[in-house]
Formats: C-alpha cells, structure tokens, sequence
C-alpha cells in the first residue's frame, strides 16, 4: 500500500538558507519517496520551478501576500531589518500563517475529505508556538495530521542578559504567554502525531501528548550538496572557520577573544564567513586585539559554495549560546571538519565527544576559557582533530541526510495510516535510528 501525504509548507525554498531551505530539503525528500504534493507559499513558486517542480503536478503556490507582506514589513521595521528580533519575527508570522492555512483548506479542504491523501504533515513553520486549524479540520475529514519537525523555546542561558537585550529578544520574557492563544491546544490534541526536533521540545511537551510524539532531529544535510571532503592533514597552522549570521547569541567576540594569542603566534588562522549587525564591531575588536595577520572577515559567501570553503578548514569554531538548530555543524561534519560546540541546544545534539569538542555551558568568560584551551590543546596535538574528522563525516552520513529522514517520517505514517503497522521507537534517549 502507498501512502500519498499533502506536504505543507509554506516556507520552503530551495535557494535560501534557514528553515525555508529546511521546509524544501525535506518536504522534497518526502515527495521523492511517496509522490506526494507539496504546498507552499507564493514566494517560493519561482525558485520551486527552477528546481524542476511541475506546478499544480508536484507543488502548489498558495497566495497569502495580502497579510504575509504588511507582516513581514512589520517585523522588519520593530527589529528584523538588523537580523534580530527572531521570536518576534515568528510571533508575527504566525498571524501570516494563520491567513495561508485558511487559503490551503479552502483550496484543498474537498480533496483532503475525498480523502486523496492519506495524511496531511505541516513541515514548516517549524516553532511550536504556531498553531495549526488544520489539524481539527483533517481530524473531523478522517485524515491525520503530523506535525512538525517542531523546535523552539531554548530558554537563554543565565549570564547572557545582555546578548538578549542586544537581540531585541523582548517577547522571549513572556514567550510561554504562547499557550494562552486561541488554537494552541487544540492543535496539539488534534494532532494524530507530532515530530520533535530538540531534546529541549521534548522536554516541554505536556505528558498527555507524548504518545503521539516522535524525536526526529530538525536539521539534516543534501548529500548531493556536500560530495567534497576534507583531504588535508591538520597541522601548524590550524585552520579554524566560524559560519553565521554575525548577531550576539552566536559568539564571535567571544570565539575572537579565545582564539588571539594562538593567532598572534602564528599557530592558528581563524576565517569568519557570515554577515551581520556585529561586522562593524567585530572589525574593531580584530585591530584592537592585533590579530588581523591571521583573522579574517570573510563576508557573506553562497551556500552553494560553502562546501568546498569548509572543506579546506581543520574546525568549526562555532560558540553559539542559543542554537536551536545548527544546521551549520551539520554542514562542516559533512565534510570532514571537526566542530568546537557549546554543548546546548541543538549543537550539543548533532556533535559528540567522538566527533567534536564540546564545551560547557558557562559565563562567557568560561566559554572563551573553555574554547582557548581546546584550541591551545589541538595546536600541540593536531592529530586529535584528524581522528575525528572521519567519524564526524560518517556520523552525518548514517543519520543526518535529508533522504534518511524522509525514511523516519515514513515510518510514522506507516504507523498512522497502515493496521498493525509498530509505533517507531523515535525518543530522544535512544539510538538516532539510520536507514
């Protein structure tokens, strides 16, 4: 028996990076199983159609820009325009959102009734503060609807206040204020099942719904995107590089702080790829500290050339404090780079011991601690960088690939839609199962 899923998602953008380049990654790993029919919002129709995708036969553009764009506009000006202000962003989002579902069930509520689906998954938006009116309407229709890979709510680490401050994170105070909107229990009880991307969504799940739940981590790699691999040998220098948006909460003062003395000595390089609202700041603290010998600010880059770029670097210097996702790490462990991760958040859920350097969660000042010493211990010891490189690379291999994870959330729809079919054993304590 083939399962026919509707795949909705409304940011889903194969040319861009973050949760839009999520939303396709998978929703596309999904279709390329099972057939299934994509739905997504307008903006993405262009970059949908130079994927390939035959409009109305693979995917369908829904157009909300009546409220999406004076949303977005909104959020732009009270603080997104600088990169910032991310619960913010999505707070507002979700009222875009809630204009696209009534669009998506006006447009496809008889088909999904005819029951030419056989489970309705809303794969993006990814936070858990969105709720959803579809999953009541598909409960009464007799179809089920999953959820997710929903992530979101890292509460901010103690000592870090002012990072907070500086990221316009003002709504993240009363962030729990979410539970008190209209629909957000509703969707989460009418919910047939309910995919979890973090360990930390999990564990904010009420028990009555950990049933249904299933822990099957947000972020994944497109192999075909990542065929080159690391071939160099570690060695004085070491080549360390940090990817990102240059904001606060990512750390690249701190990284900048702990890694000066080794670059002043000649033993280590540090390339800064990302742009930002901290470029201006991050410059200054390079001349200030006297390392532009060995610093480099290297701007935005193309993510389609990100690989080859990673593949000439030792580590991944990457001492994010609030990382709910890190697809980043992700993406250097593809290539044979081995990261140096705050062990918190999603990070400290992609790397391990065996395949990275983890650092405890600490003030800052322990954080750059923690980071010099790790860097100072490689400098004398390169080969324990060369060890983990291949572990790193096979890590993402066996669980990480988009088409891996496409096969886990089959297995829950087997689980929905065919009798007798086992419940997966997806759980956030247990072996990340590969495929």
């Amino acid at each position: 028996m083939s399962l026919r899923p509707l795949l909705i998602a409304e940011a889903c953008n194969p040319e861009w990076v973050s949760i839009p380049l999520e939303g396709w990654s998978l929703a596309r790993a999904i279709q390329e199983l099972t057939g299934g029919h994509i739905v997504t919002q307008i903006r993405n129709r262009e970059a949908l159609l130079r994927a390939g995708l035959i409009e109305g036969q693979d995917f369908t553009a829904i157009d909300s820009e009546a409220v999406a764009a004076w949303t977005h506009k909104l959020a732009w000006l009270l603080g997104g325009k600088k990169g910032k202000a991310w619960t913010l962003n999505t707070a507002l989002s979700s009222l875009s959102y809630r204009y696209f579902e009534k669009l998506v069930w006006e447009q496809f509520g008889q088909r999904i009734a005819r029951r030419e689906f056989d489970v309705v998954h809303r794969i993006t938006p990814t936070s858990p503060t969105v709720p959803s009116k579809l999953a009541g309407l598909c409960k009464k229709a007799g179809v089920p609807m999953v959820i997710g890979p929903i992530n979101g709510g890292l509460p901010w680490p103690a000592g870090f206040d002012s990072a907070r401050r500086r990221e316009r994170e003002w709504l993240s105070y009363v962030r729990g204020i979410h539970r008190m909107m209209p629909g957000h229990k509703s969707t989460w009880r009418d919910a047939a099942a309910i995919v979890i991307g973090s360990r930390n969504t999990w564990s904010d799940q009420p028990p009555e719904l950990l049933d249904k739940c299933f822990y099957i981590p947000e972020n994944g790699i497109d192999p075909h995107r990542f065929q080159v691999t690391r071939t160099r040998v570690a060695s004085r220098p070491i080549r360390a590089v940090f990817v990102g948006r240059l904001v606060p909460y990512k750390g690249p003062d701190m990284l900048l702080e702990a890694a000066a003395p080794l670059i002043k000595s000649g033993d280590l390089t540090l390339d800064i790829i990302g742009d930002g609202p901290m470029k201006l700041a991050l410059d200054q603290l390079i001349a200030s500290l006297g390392i532009g010998n060995g610093a480099r600010m290297c701007g935005w880059i193309n993510h389609l050339d990100l690989p080859a770029r990673l593949a000439e670097m030792d580590l991944l210097t990457f001492p994010s404090i609030r990382e709910f996702g890190g697809a980043v790490v992700l993406e250097a462990m593809a290539v044979g780079v081995v990261p140096i991760v705050v062990d918190y958040g999603g990070p400290g859920e992609l790397a391990t011991n065996e395949t990275g350097f983890m650092i405890s969660l600490g003030t800052g000042d322990q954080i750059i601690g923690s980071m010099r010493a790790i860097l100072s211990e490689l400098v004398k010891n390169p080969k324990l960088i060369d060890d983990r490189s291949p572990l790193a690379r096979r890590r993402v291999e066996e669980i990480f690939t988009w088409p891996i994870k496409a096969k886990q959330v089959m297995k829950v729809y087997e689980w929905l839609c065919r009798p007798g079919a086992n419940k997966p054993p997806f759980l956030p304590h247990g072996n990340i199962p590969s495929f």
